[in-house]
């Protein structure tokens, strides 16, 4: 016995590879909950010393890391998008800085943009590099793998240092366009920072 004839059955096809079927009792699939995964939301680290809203157009990503807290697609949608990354490091800030800069091909320290704000209770370290940015395969800075170079690319790193000493790293990396692009919501992110 035939229950759809094959036009029903080819629209059927359709809406369910669009999402648009959605069955009582099951979770919602991934890519269904794109628009979920790109609000604003509140953001907590340092043991909730820190808390950040994430701007909206950011989406929630798993991390390629374990020793990352929080990832980001930025924007969350399009082909250029930019990686942004939150976790909780030790080494002090100069060394990340040092560190940071060595991620592009042939740059000094005379080559970094670096700025501090001091929000509540809290300094923001801003650094911003440009140039052909050396994107490790691996997984992390403690675990690199092979070396992709990447031309026309930028990053925007945030060190957020606590009275206590605690640091909190922000690093966006991703093509220049819209790094340069993100700047804004980067910066209205850090402006709305509140500390405990």
């Amino acid at each position: 016995m035939r229950f759809f004839n094959r036009k029903s059955l080819a629209l059927a096809c359709v809406s369910l590879a669009l999402g648009a079927i959605a069955t009582p009792g099951l979770h919602a699939l991934p890519w269904a909950s794109a628009q979920e995964s790109s609000k604003s939301e509140t953001l907590s680290f340092a043991n909730g010393k820190i808390t950040v809203e994430k701007p909206a157009s950011w989406k929630t990503v798993p991390p390629k890391s374990n020793i990352v807290q929080y990832e980001f697609r930025a924007p969350a949608e399009g082909e250029q998008t930019a990686r942004v990354t939150v976790m909780g490091a030790t080494g002090g800030i100069e060394a990340n800085i040092v560190r940071w800069i060595g991620q592009f091909d042939g740059l000094t320290r005379a080559d970094a943009k670096i700025d501090k704000k001091t929000i509540q209770k809290a300094t923001v370290h801003i650094i911003e590099l440009e140039g052909t940015y050396k994107d490790s395969m691996g997984g992390g800075p403690f675990a690199p793998g092979p070396v992709k170079k990447m031309e026309n690319h930028a990053m925007i790193g945030l060190i957020f240092e606590l009275e206590g000493g605690e640091l909190v790293f922000v690093k966006m990396t991703g093509p220049k366009k819209t790094v340069v692009a993100e700047k804004e919501a980067v910066m209205k992110m850090v402006e709305g920072l509140k500390t405990k």
